[in-house]
Order: structure tokens, then sequence, then C-alpha cells
């Protein structure tokens, strides 16, 4: 396990300036590639808002088609929000989120999942009667829904799914093995379909599955909850995910086109057996059922519940390739949803690059306040590739302390 700066050592330091807040739990910003500079931030009971120049206004309402979320807690609601390529062009856009139990659907079940695609009627509105639904897939459980859509540099939409919630990857939906290792169902896996194509969408010709067992909208498998996943927009495009542990580890991979990324064979890079999950086995498996190689995660930390856990929930960011701060360019940017033993106080933190394959990484202080001092809920990044932090005081989808915070060099 690589080496961990914590405060003490010196860590890094970056300013975090405010731009926008009364938000409910703020999940996803984006922002189109159309000369604008726009932002756009999607909080999870269902509003999109846009943020230009000082406008702070509603772009899309679904909260009605969202389902009803808990306010103490809720892993559920508008979780995604993707930007055509060609969006100066065609108005198109496309939003993932938690929908009510669809008909058909098993029964017992928790929700259903959906990816639909919308178009703007005003350049800062978008028509709600626009929806064309696009993928729908039913979640046993509430919890481990991914979300985090995002276009890679082929054109395709990339669809991150977690394992249909519960624990472990077992119980009801889940079959025996789980999830994450069934190349037969979606989830627990990271899609990749043509939303240009064939409708409701195409399958790349290329994607790892084509004309072998599996299904064919399949780009990775085996990741347990990917809590935002992003392309790095320079180097090699590469996919980075973070993926949410069980209880002992947190990790982020790169993930590799029909790789098998571990869960639940494996939490982070340790063995993981669902019948005793508080205990890692010592012999962590090398391959898969079929015989096929897992693939390493190059960051992993202790959760809060082991002797020196750092946290709660690993969120993932992006690398760095804007200009304000020249010292993170070509770093992994990422964060910790809430530091060990305290309330509401995320991390934010910096790997870089090892080619033995295990990154470094440190704590980034935050300049004037040392912390965060709220839960980090996702972070951003604009069309410049600067870096936005999303954070919440609250634990669950109620109030309005949900903030927008540029990161900026330290005074």
């Amino acid at each position: 396990m690589p080496d961990i700066l914590l405060p003490g050592a010196a860590p890094e330091r970056v300013g975090l300036e405010f731009v926008t807040g009364g938000f409910t739990m703020p999940v996803a910003l984006a922002s189109p590639d159309d000369g604008t500079g726009r932002l756009f931030v999607a909080d999870l009971p269902g509003v999109i808002r846009v943020i230009d120049a000082g406008v702070n206004e509603p772009f899309l309402d679904i909260t009605g088609r969202v389902v009803d979320l808990r306010t103490g807690y809720d892993e559920r609601g508008l979780l995604g929000l993707a930007f055509h390529p060609k969006f100066r062009e065609n108005g198109r856009f496309f939003v993932y989120y938690s929908a009510p139990l669809r008909d058909g659907a098993p029964e017992g079940w928790d929700h259903t999942s959906r990816v639909s695609e919308f178009a703007v009627s005003t350049p800062n509105r978008a028509d709600p009667g626009s929806e064309r639904m696009i993928l729908e897939v039913d979640q046993p459980q509430a919890n481990h829904n991914g979300g985090s859509i995002a276009f890679g540099p082929d054109g395709y939409l990339y669809i991150p799914l977690g394992d249909g919630g519960g624990a472990n990857d077992v119980g009801r939906g889940h079959p025996p093995g789980g999830n994450g290792q069934d190349i037969e169902t979606l989830l627990g896996k990271i899609l990749r379909i043509d939303v240009d194509g064939e409708k409701p969408y195409g399958i790349p010709a290329d994607n790892p599955f084509v004309g072998r067992e599996g299904r064919d909208e399949i780009y990775a498998y085996g990741l347990r909850n990917p809590w935002r996943t992003a392309f790095d927009a320079g180097g090699e495009h590469r996919l980075f995910a973070a993926d949410a542990g069980q209880y002992l580890w947190e990790s982020v991979k790169i993930i590799v086109p029909g790789g098998n990324h571990g869960w639940n064979l494996r939490e982070g890079n340790h063995a993981f057996d669902p019948g005793n999950p508080r205990e890692s086995p010592a012999d962590a498996p090398r391959t898969g059922r079929r015989g096929e190689p897992l693939i390493d995660a190059i960051i992993e930390y202790p959760n809060a519940n082991q002797p020196g856990g750092i946290g709660a929930v690993v969120i993932g960011g992006y690398v760095y390739r804007g200009r304000a701060i020249p010292a993170l360019v070509g770093r992994y940017v990422f964060g910790e949803w809430n530091r060990a033993g305290t309330d509401g106080d995320g991390i934010i933190f910096s790997a870089t690059e090892d080619p033995g394959g295990q990154w470094d990484f440190t704590e980034v202080e935050v300049a004037g306040s040392r912390t965060v001092g709220a839960y980090v809920l996702a972070f951003g990044e604009d069309a410049k590739h600067e870096l936005y932090v999303l954070t919440a005081e609250e634990r669950g989808p109620v109030g309005e302390t949900g903030r927008v915070y540029r990161l900026v060099p330290a005074p």
C-alpha cells in the first residue's frame, strides 16, 4: 500500500472559491463545450440549474419523475448529467435518474434507474416534454446506483451502474456469485452505448462482449458502486472510477475495456468473503471465475470501519488539466465523503501516478480552514478543465446547504 501523507506532513494547499449555493445535494457538474462557459449543476431531488456569470436559474426540473427520496439519507435521485459532444448544434443532453419502479419490474424491487435524452427550448431552459427514454435498469435495493454518465472521446455514452445495492452483492436481485461478476446482467458494470444510431440506442461494434458470451452493452465489469467516474481530458483519455467499498477498503480504478475489476471477489485489492465481510481473507484472488485476470485498483485506502481508517466513502474526481494550479497538472484529484471520526468533513486528495501501478496520494489542505468542513459529494470540470468540488452539510436530501466551490491557488 502506498504512503498516505496526512496533515502534518506538509500536504499541498488549495483555495476553495465559492461559486454558488442553495442546493440540496449537488451531485454532478457539467459544462458543455459551446463557448458560453456556463456551468450546469444537477441537484439530487431532480433539478438542474444553470450558472452563467452570476445567473443561477432552473434549467430542468424533473422532481415529479424522481422516486420519493428519504430525507435522512438516500443514494437515489438525479445522479448524472452529460451534454452531447455536438450540443452547440443539436441541443441534446442526457440525464440519469432514479424513477419509481416501472410496470413489469420484479415484484418487491425498489426502483428503476433511467437514462433519458432531453432537448433545449431556449439557451437556458430545457424542454421537459422532450424526454426520450434511452435505457431503464431495475434496481433491487435503493443504494449503489452509480450514475455519473459521460461521453467518451469516442463519442459514445458511458453509463456506470452499481451492483444493485444491499450489501456484499448478495440477497434479493443478486444471483449466486453476485451481479458484479455476472456478465449477463447490466448491474455492477460500466456500459457503453451509441445514442446517435438506432433507437433507443445502438451498440458500438467494438464493445468487448459483442459476438461472445455476455451483454453487448457491457464495457467493463466487477464494480460495486462506481461513485463518480470521469475521463482524463488529456494524456491517453483514460476512464477513472472511484469504487465505493463495503466495510474495509475504498478504491479508485482505471477502467480497462472488457476488464474484470474484481467485485465481489475482491474489495479494492484485498480478497473479499461475502460470508465474513468485515475481515479480508489472506490471499487475494488474481483471476475471475472464467479464468480472466482481475484488474488491480490504482488507489486503495482503509475505510473508517477498521483501525487507522481514513473515511467512509471514496468520491471520484478528475485528472487536473487546467492552468490555475500548475502543481496539480497531471495529478488525479479525488475525495472522501467524510473524514473518520467527524460528522460532515470531507477530504480532497491528489494522487501521482507511479509506474509500478499503485499511485501515491496526499491530502490537499484547504487554505484558511484546513478542511472542507462539509460532506464532499462530487467533483466537476468546466470547459477549461478547471475543477470544482460539490458539498453539502446534511447527510440526506434536505435543506439548502449544498454548495459549489472552484479549486484555486492557495493565497
